[in-house]
């Protein structure tokens, strides 16, 4: 279903938003043969949190069409860069969207701009994972704590939505081979939304690391479970983790190199 979702009405469209549609829908339209689902999992007013799994930098362009086509226009956090690009930076501003600064001091505004926007009773989208995962069969990864603060902070309701098949068309990190594109023909492209993630246990503790570790991990948890459900597929028992998989790595070449000057020392030696 490719059709917009009119129980919802208009809330939130302006002339910005409204004139990017202009510009974005046709290019989905040309690459994907939409496979929309969940729209009736999304509140019909009221401030929500949509969480979002990442697996080609296309994504962002997929759901925000299923996401305008909801009825519930979305407020996406995006790289600060992308807002320093000609013209493009120019629309990411007129329609809304919240840039975030990494490492740097004006880190929390997003936060903080996430949250006003939720409490002005609009749709913020998040990817918990931060970037693409490296998940090697493109399931999601471990998740960063923003969206469970933000939700836990807000009260808002935090809807899981996964995508599946826009990596064919943009395949993640050079895995498509020789051709970095594959634009034609049209690729089937399924966006779905679940139900909410019950974080009720969460409400009225401390924010603790411990606390929003758990309340991520059962955000991505939701967000892995509507993709199986795409997928017909059963997600891996452990979790992909960015930082363990780091640390397995420096340790390997660490030890390569111990042994690698250990028989170089045994060769002068002898």
């Amino acid at each position: 279903m490719a059709r917009s979702n009119a129980r919802f009405g208009n809330a939130d469209y302006g002339i910005w938003y409204r004139f990017a549609a202009v510009l974005v829908k046709p290019v989905t339209t040309a690459l994907v043969k939409p496979d929309w689902r969940g729209w009736e999992h999304l509140p019909e007013r009221g401030g929500f949190l949509a969480v979002v799994n990442h697996n080609s930098v296309i994504d962002p362009v997929v759901y925000a069409h299923w996401q305008y086509n909801s009825g519930r226009p979305p407020r996406i956090l995006g790289k600060s860069q992308l807002f320093s690009v000609p013209f493009i930076g120019f629309m990411l501003r007129k329609t809304g969207q919240i840039p975030v600064f990494r490492e740097s001091t004006d880190a929390a505004e997003a936060f903080r701009a996430a949250i006003d926007a939720i409490d002005r009773g609009q749709c913020v989208q998040f990817y918990p994972e931060g970037t693409l995962t490296r998940d090697p069969e493109l399931w999601p990864m471990t998740g960063k704590s923003g969206a469970a603060r933000v939700a836990l902070m807000t009260g808002a309701p935090v809807i899981p939505v996964a995508h599946w098949g826009a990596h064919e068309i943009i395949p993640p990190y050079g895995r498509g081979g020789k051709s970095k594109f594959n634009l034609f023909p049209r690729h089937r492209v399924t966006v779905a939304a679940g139900p909410p993630v019950d974080l009720s246990k969460y409400q009225g503790q401390e924010l603790t690391a411990q606390v929003l570790r758990d309340a991520t991990e059962d955000i991505m948890a939701a967000i892995t479970e509507v993709l199986a459900g795409i997928r017909h597929e059963e997600p891996p028992a452990e979790r992909y983790d960015m930082r363990r998989a780091a640390r397995e790595r420096a340790d390997q070449a660490a030890a390569k190199k111990h042994r690698a000057a250990g028989t170089g020392t045994e060769g002068a030696a002898e």
